[in-house]
């Protein structure tokens, strides 16, 4: 079955219309009956790659004299390429398929994270101990000496991923119910890889008073707040005034995560073509939460020039309605972007070193890398479609990084956020500083290590066991704060 803009080539083979690249984001397994002979198992995954998907397991389920029953686990592109690719093999002469199931909707029943205790429970004493009446000396000490909390409760290794479902990846305003499986995943990336407790504290408001009291008023049990996929430029109010009102650490994933991974990625790229940062100029295409962070941790890194685009082109002094801008634009306006150039993104990304992107898909082609300056840089960050076909990018510029897993140089925030609350904790630090921020992005990019660079390796897997401990070492040593004992969670601490 072809879909409109399908087009059917030589002995049948579909060729499909979509751009995308299939990916584990869209794994299907497809149960199918077939009749037993010695190519059966062969035509099924011939059909599924020629269908353009990739078949990543074959499990034999059942057989009798005359058929086998296979599961059949492949990646395709989306929802519509998944469909193409069941209709490819149920036209195939004595398959029947039986069920096919989306292996993402799979993982998501019930649920990605639980509460589970951290001490037993098995008997009398134990629960006298941990509840009535020993808990009560507890409270009475916390109650004389409020910052014990931080030593004897779950604050001492808890936070918040705090979210009004506004700004969800890239899907925009789908709200707090909507947004919940990204709040979980971002809750068991925490415990995975640092070692804290997040819970999703999804808020079922957009109003931005509303928030900060609310977030307020639930600080007292957590150790840190995550904000995560709340609209620009609500989302710089939200934080700058939490930070204000609290004395625990506030952290806007998607600003400062995402800056300080590609500031890691930067660092390192930087190494393999030879440049300086003080040297270089950047463009960065899309100035909300994540570019605006991006850009003023580069400038704090004292980056050559930096020019920000956005939908109605580049960002300069003097550009018409300037006056009417949102704070963060009016404050680019004057801070970067030093000739004040005045027109397009094409235009900015011509001579220039490196190009940043956290916008929306194809806003360029191979033909504009070309036009960067000599040993380019280019970071194509929108998900799951980049600003520009990293294949395309690829024939120009030295260095190519994406946002996605099936790419090489994946820059991705679970680099950095775990290693950074993980060392925030153990600090008990009572703020995030950019002196964290530039530490962070240091240790990330020392991780990969001088003989390990090259075009393709400039950022660390983030299975890479190394990397969140790394930050935490470097957020603990920037915070200079009283330090906790060292004990493992979990092991028991000196009192």
């Amino acid at each position: 079955m072809l879909r409109p803009g399908d087009a059917e080539g030589e002995n049948g083979r579909v060729t499909p219309a979509t751009h995308r690249l299939p990916s584990a984001g869209f794994s299907i397994t497809i149960r199918v009956s077939v009749i037993a002979d010695a190519s059966a198992i062969g035509r099924l995954t011939t059909a599924v790659g020629d269908a353009g998907g990739i078949v990543t397991a074959v499990d034999v389920v059942d057989s009798d004299s005359a058929n086998v029953v296979v599961d059949l686990t492949c990646d395709t592109a989306d929802s519509s390429h998944a469909e193409q690719v069941v209709a490819c093999l149920e036209k195939l002469d004595g398959v029947d398929v039986r069920k096919v199931s989306d292996r993402t909707f799979l993982l998501h029943l019930g649920g990605k994270i639980e509460v589970a205790p951290k001490v037993a429970l098995r008997n009398r004493d134990e629960l006298s101990r941990a509840y009535t009446p020993g808990v009560a000396r507890v409270c009475l000490a916390i109650a004389e000496n409020p910052d014990d909390a931080r030593r004897l409760t779950i604050k001492r290794n808890t936070v918040a991923v705090v979210t009004d479902g506004s700004a969800v990846l890239g899907l925009g305003n789908i709200g707090p119910y909507a947004a919940m499986p990204v709040m979980e995943g971002k809750a068991a990336l925490f415990k995975r890889f640092g070692g804290v407790d997040a819970w999703p504290v999804v808020l079922d408001t957009q109003n931005t008073d509303e928030i900060i009291a609310i977030v307020k008023a639930i600080a007292p049990a957590y150790g840190g707040i995550n904000l995560e996929d709340i609209a620009a430029p609500r989302c710089f109010e939200i934080e700058e005034r939490l930070r204000e009102q609290l004395d625990i650490p506030v952290f806007h994933d998607d600003q400062h995560g995402t800056a300080i991974c590609v500031l890691a990625a930067l660092t390192n790229a930087l190494r393999v073509v030879g440049k300086p940062i003080g040297q270089v100029r950047v463009v960065v295409s899309g100035a909300g939460a994540a570019g605006t962070a991006i850009m003023k941790l580069l400038l704090r890194q004292g980056v050559g020039d930096v020019i920000a685009t956005d939908r109605p082109g580049a960002l300069h002094r003097g550009m018409p309605g300037l006056a009417g801008l949102s704070p963060a634009w009016q404050w680019l306006a004057h801070n970067t972007n030093k000739d004040n150039y005045a027109g397009d993104l094409r235009g900015a990304v011509r001579g220039a070193d490196v190009f940043i992107g956290v916008s929306a898909p194809n806003l360029l082609t191979g033909d504009d890398i070309a036009t960067m300056a000599k040993d380019s840089i280019v970071f194509a960050l929108a998900n799951p479609d980049p600003e520009v076909d990293p294949r395309a990018a690829r024939e120009h510029a030295a260095i190519v990084a994406t946002g996605r897993s099936d790419q090489p140089n994946q820059i991705n925030n679970v680099l950095a956020f775990p290693g950074v609350f993980r060392g925030m904790l153990d600090a008990q630090a009572r703020e995030f500083t950019d002196a964290m921020a530039l530490a962070a992005a240091q240790a990330i990019a020392d991780t990969v290590g001088e003989d390990k660079l090259n075009p393709t390796v400039i950022v660390p897997s983030v299975f890479d066991a190394r990397v969140s401990p790394a930050v935490a070492a470097a957020v603990r040593a920037a915070a200079k704060g009283p330090q906790l004992d060292s004990t493992p969670d979990g092991q028991t601490p000196q009192v």
